[in-house]
Order: C-alpha cells, then sequence, then structure tokens
C-alpha cells in the first residue's frame, strides 16, 4: 500500500518525526537551511505525516503526486512497486523537493536487504543500484541490495529524482538521539561513529550526490509535545 496511515501513539523515530513535523517543524526548517542555504529564503511546505492526514506516509507513485512533482520518466522503469516508505515529505514554492528518512537508534541503519519476491522486480533494483553507483563513480563489490540497503535505496530514489529526471531534490537524514524508548544513542558523537562506519563500507562518504545529502542529528528533549 503506497499510502499507509500510522498511529499516533507509537515510539522511536516513527513518534518523534512525526512531532517534528507537526508542532517542532521550525527546528527542523532552520537546520535544514543552515546546511543547504540556496533554501534559506524558501518556505519549506510540510506534506507528510501530517496528523490531518492520519500521519500518513508514502511510497512509489503516491510520493511522487504527494510532492505534486512532475516526472520525465516514470518511477515504475526505475523501481518496482513496494518502494521506499518515505518518513517525512517537503517541497518549497521553487519547486524543491525534501525526501526524509529518521532513525533513533542505531540497529535501525543497519537493514535487512530488500525483500523483492519476483526476479522481474530484483532484476530492476540491481539494475538501478548499479546504474547509482556508476553514477556515483563507486567501483567495489558491496551488494547494495543486502545491508544498509534501507540507506542505498534512498540514495538511488535521489539519483532518480535528480539526475533522470532533473528535480531539484534533497536527501535528509534526521538522527534523533536521547530517545529513550528505543533506547537510542544519548548524543550525536555516538551517531557519527556508526555512520562512518557505515558510509565508508559502501564507498559513499565523498560522492557526487553528497551537496545534496543532509545529515542532521536532533536531540528528543528538545521537542516540545
Amino acid at each position: 500500500m503506497s499510502r499507509k496511515k500510522q498511529s499516533g501513539e507509537g515510539k522511536g523515530s516513527l513518534k518523534d518525526i512525526q512531532k517534528l513535523i507537526n508542532q517542532n517543524n521550525e527546528i527542523l526548517n532552520g537546520l535544514i537551511k543552515s546546511k543547504i542555504k540556496r533554501l534559506n529564503s524558501s518556505n519549506i511546505e510540510w506534506v507528510s505525516p501530517l496528523l490531518e492526514d492520519d500521519y500518513a506516509e508514502y511510497s512509489d507513485n503516491h510520493f511522487i503526486s504527494r510532492l505534486n512533482i512532475k516526472l520525465k520518466k516514470e518511477l515504475k522503469t526505475f523501481w518496482p512497486t513496494r518502494g521506499p516508505q518515505w518518513d517525512a515529505l517537503g517541497k518549497t514554492e521553487c519547486n524543491e523537493v525534501l525526501l526524509i528518512e529518521a532513525k533513533a537508534n542505531i540497529p535501525e541503519i543497519v537493514s535487512s536487504g530488500t525483500s523483492a519476491k519476483s526476479s522481474e522486480s530484483l532484476k530492476l533494483i540491481n539494475k538501478s543500484l548499479e546504474e547509482t553507483k556508476a553514477f556515483l563513480n563507486i567501483d567495489n563489490n558491496i551488494d547494495w541490495s543486502n545491508k544498509f540497503y534501507q540507506y542505498t535505496n534512498r540514495i538511488a530514489h535521489l539519483y532518480f529524482l535528480r539526475e533522470i529526471n532533473e528535480i531539484s531534490a534533497f536527501l535528509v537524514n534526521i538522527y534523533f538521539y536521547n530517545d529513550s524508548t528505543v533506547n537510542g544513542p544519548t548524543s550525536k558523537k555516538e551517531w557519527l561513529a556508526a555512520i562512518e562506519v557505515m558510509k565508508n563500507y559502501l564507498g559513499v562518504k565523498r560522492n557526487k550526490l553528497s551537496k545534496y545529502m543532509v545529515d542532521l542529528f536532533i536531540d528528543v528533549e528538545d521537542l516540545s509535545d
């Protein structure tokens, strides 16, 4: 299902991103604008997850329509259905797009591999991941459809939007800390160590999309209910 309603009674990154978008988006907007200078004077409209929209999260063509963007190449030619489900989505009046992935504890970054069942889906996923790696000039034998797959498929979608469809898109990874409900890290420093291991393993520490990828660190104790 490409529109998934979410409970407002969850915990961890699910609850944290809901609070951030609905009650504390000025914190997020300020951090994003400090990292992406071209957005300094832009108004950011968050289109998910919204209280009035059942805190719904979007994937597949629903995330495209939710952002109201027009593609030159259809998503289905790059990725099969049941693709990434975005934790939050935002846009500006200048048609810049913000894709948000959120984490509240370190084990979340070590995702399982693709769950695609059909050979056609697996073939398309692997083709698009290899195409993304080639664009980034990453020449290693790391299987992007396995460990850290959730991270790599987000990079692939950034590539799809920016390079294939020429949409001004940004990938924002939010790392919450001090979330005791999931025994999360208690500092930015803990996150940085884990993220460095992941990026070095994948070979993406510095790449051609780096300037469109932002890591933000947010203390959940700074979020109001």
